[in-house]
């Protein structure tokens, strides 16, 4: 089960990243979020 919690995890990372990363600067300066912090952002939500 542990290698299917860990590959759920790195699919919502990725699922997330790419989600903000098709955002605007705009959009994510809304939500508080520079472009450099997409990562960050997205390993917190994930919990890694």
């Amino acid at each position: 089960m542990n290698i299917a919690r860990t590959f759920n995890n790195w699919r919502k990372y990725r699922e997330t990243v790419s989600e903000l990363g098709r955002m605007t600067d705009r959009e994510l300066s809304d939500l508080g979020i520079g472009r450099a912090d997409i990562r960050r952002v997205a390993r917190t939500a994930v919990g890694f």
